[in-house]
């Protein structure tokens, strides 16, 4: 039997449990449009720009832990969603993107905005530097087994984006259905590996034989789902957890064993003992420039340290740190395996209670300083006064996703997360419009849920229009700009360099703060909104957003405090160089110590 490719590709998606399709349109693809305005079980997500299409799908991957699909158009359609494709990709987030192409018999003759420089029928090389493969249809009888691979690698090893470039004459190609029938018995699953027995018993004698061990834990973490086994191995030897920016509530920021953050936005009491550890345990981390003070020795991580790295992807083994034991494994399977060797060696466990009380002495005594600000009622608010009264509001297992700026470094740094899988950075390309789109994904992923961003006035501007999905396709999601009118984190970093605020501020000719009434454009597409017009009005706001049920927009004027870096950013050594810094690098003193210069430590706040 014979039936158009493009209705097979919607009963494929059906059959692969996909409920959401992100896109634009374009008229490359209206004929999968067709094939899917019947559909029972697929909703297509008509957006407003193809960047938020890629966003909102990302999104709903990270809380289905399943590929997310985007549908776009070719040329600009693709062009436009490649920030989003991206972001997914340096954040380890599956998607499969399936793009329209020019008629498959006009390549080269410059039909209607084909991409064409260098070579014909080229508009997926566009996306070759940062997807894990893509694939041009060239016939249609193609189409279900690369269905099958694109989902499979998406999911696989370290999960990432696809791309499947399909010409647009072939969406409208019947094709015989027994082409799809491999697609009924091929697996939807792809077994992760385990470690050695032999490698498992090696880290474990380790750990056990360390004096001060660090577990380090990324992202991968969170991706694996091994959040439980991570908690059980540091509980069971007393081994203090570090974690990354997309590391973020892994495992509950109030557990006892948790230190916090790393690198530039870390804490002090975080880099005592990853400074001090004899044994670091990374894992699923690429133990990057900004969770590592820019790699310079001594700050976050010590020379003398001796690492042992896990992680799905072979090539961060040894990427940044050289590693005594480096292993490919599923971080799930991983820390089961470590932690039954541990107890074999070392049944009763390990108990050090003055690790823990110097844990909670450290927390409490951070907490302690940051008080006065986050109970300050000044206006514009305090970041920290809008982050008390969100964490006294929402409920624990409410999702946040968040942008770039104080929203990002801040919430990652002094925000308590207390279950996994409930907040969502832009790590890797730290991408603005992020949150304001990704949060639409998340709620159709958990429709039950308490969905928010917390976004600058500066991200939330690049992409206002993620306001019309939401009100079309009833997403009730809550954004809260926090508004300081400039790009506050860039400004900061200027004016600590240069003593100017050039080209990060908004400002009228006159040389006035500006910036537009979010909450009136947030009206204006059909979405509740309030201006926060004192800091005792926002918890009022919140509650009242919380409590409808519809999208909610919240515009919070808030004044640009920089976020505490204990940590080292080698931007500011590029750019202010210090006597102990050359090419990047942190360089021994007189001594041959690697002693933090003044220039370094002053990055506190």
């Amino acid at each position: 039997m014979k039936k158009l490719l493009s209705h097979q590709v919607v009963d494929y998606l059906e059959r692969r449990g996909v409920r959401h399709v992100f896109g634009l349109c374009g008229h490359t693809v209206i004929a999968m449009l067709d094939a899917m305005k019947d559909s029972e079980k697929l909703q297509y997500i008509s957006v407003r720009h193809e960047q938020i299409a890629a966003h909102a799908a990302d999104g709903y991957a990270r809380i289905t832990r399943k590929a997310g699909v985007v549908l776009c158009h070719l040329g600009p359609g693709l062009a436009n969603a490649t920030t989003g494709v991206l972001n997914a990709s340096m954040d380890s987030i599956p998607l499969v993107v399936i793009a329209g192409d020019v008629p498959s018999y006009y390549y080269g003759k410059h039909p209607h905005q084909e991409v064409n420089m260098h070579c014909d029928g080229s508009q997926y090389d566009i996306y070759k530097p940062f997807v894990k493969r893509a694939w041009r249809i060239d016939r249609p009888e193609m189409m279900a087994e690369i269905l099958d691979k694109a989902f499979r690698l998406a999911e696989s090893g370290r999960p990432g984006p696809v791309l499947i470039s399909v010409p647009m004459d072939m969406f409208s190609r019947e094709v015989d259905t027994l082409h799809f029938e491999r697609t009924f018995r091929d697996s939807h699953e792809t077994i992760r590996p385990a470690l050695d027995p032999g490698t498992a018993e090696a880290i474990a004698k380790e750990l056990v034989s360390a004096k001060q061990p660090v577990l380090h834990a990324g992202g991968g973490i969170l991706l694996s789902g091994a959040s439980d086994e991570l908690a059980r191995l540091a509980e069971f030897l007393d081994i203090p957890i570090s974690r990354t920016l997309m590391g973020h509530g892994c495992v509950s920021d109030n557990h006892p064993l948790m230190l916090g953050q790393t690198g530039f936005w870390g804490f002090e009491l975080t880099h005592k003992l990853t400074t001090g550890a004899d044994v670091i345990l990374a894992l699923g981390t690429r133990l990057a420039e900004a969770d590592s003070s820019s790699w310079y020795p001594g700050v976050t991580f010590s020379p003398e340290t001796r690492f042992i790295q896990i992680d799905i992807d072979p090539t961060e083994i040894g990427r940044n740190y050289p590693v005594e034991i480096g292993a490919i494994a599923d971080l799930k399977l991983a820390l089961r395996q470590i932690l039954a060797a541990a107890k074999a060696l070392c049944p009763e466990g390990r108990k050090n209670p003055e690790l823990r009380k110097k844990i909670a002495d450290g927390k409490a005594a951070f907490k302690a300083e940051n008080k006065a600000i986050c109970d300050d009622g000044r206006f514009p608010m305090t970041p920290q006064r809008i982050l008390r009264d969100v964490r006294a509001l929402l409920p624990d297992d409410a999702i946040i996703t968040t942008d770039v700026g104080w929203n990002k470094n801040g919430v990652a740094q002094q925000y308590d997360i207390t279950i996994p899988g409930t907040i969502h950075h832009s790590s890797g390309l730290a991408t603005m419009g992020f949150g304001s789109a990704s949060l639409l994904g998340a709620k159709l992923a958990a429709p039950d849920k308490k969905v928010l961003t917390l976004i600058g006035d500066g991200g939330f501007g690049t992409n206002p229009s993620v306001m019309a999905a939401a009100v079309e396709y009833g997403i009730n999601v809550i954004w809260i700009v926090m508004n300081n009118s400039a790009f506050g984190t860039i400004a900061g970093l200027e004016y600590a360099n240069y003593k100017t605020k050039f080209g990060t501020v908004f400002t009228t000719p006159d040389g006035k703060s500006y910036t537009p009434d979010w909450a009136a454009i947030a009206r204006g597409y059909g979405v509740r909104a309030r201006t926060v017009t004192c800091a005792d009005d926002f918890a009022d706001a919140l509650k009242e957003a919380l409590e409808a049920d519809c999208p909610f927009l919240l515009d919070v004027p808030m004044e640009n405090i920089a976020v505490p870096t204990p940590g080292c950013w080698n931007i500011n050594d590029i750019f202010t160089p210090g006597e102990f810094v050359e090419n990047g690098k942190l360089v021994p003193d007189a001594s041959g110590n690697y002693t933090r210069p003044d220039h370094l430590t002053s990055h506190k706040h």
